[in-house]
């Protein structure tokens, strides 16, 4: 089996689809915050933008939207911070884990293993 490369964009197009700018401006979006759409896309929005949008109805991971758009990671973030920066989305960050007091007992989670397992 071959992989296929991760960059399939044509680099002209992808210079054109983010304006020439190759990085994000803030570290907002990492591979797994959920975006959320606010609106509807409007007349005159760059395609890339719409089809976001549309992507977004539910909350989506940042992953799941560059795999749907087939765009590189870095691409699509760009794109989000062009969203987040006019409205038009929401980012959703996963919440980390406090501390190790606040992780399931180890003992549960072996017998949820378990029971799985008997399935």
């Amino acid at each position: 089996m071959t992989g296929r490369p991760v960059d399939t964009g044509d680099p002209d197009r992808l210079y054109t689809v983010t304006g020439g700018r190759s990085r994000v401006d803030d570290n907002s979006f990492d591979l797994v915050t959920l975006i959320v759409s606010e609106c509807e896309p409007t007349p005159g929005m760059q395609s890339e933008h719409v089809r976001i949008l549309s992507v977004c109805r539910h909350p989506t991971a940042v992953v799941e939207i560059s795999a749907e758009l087939n765009l590189p990671v870095t691409v699509v973030r760009i794109l989000l911070g062009d969203l987040l920066a006019t409205g038009r989305i929401t980012a959703r960050h996963p919440r980390a884990a406090g501390s190790a007091s606040s992780l399931p007992d180890s003992a549960l989670l072996k017998e949820v293993l378990h029971g799985l397992r008997n399935l």
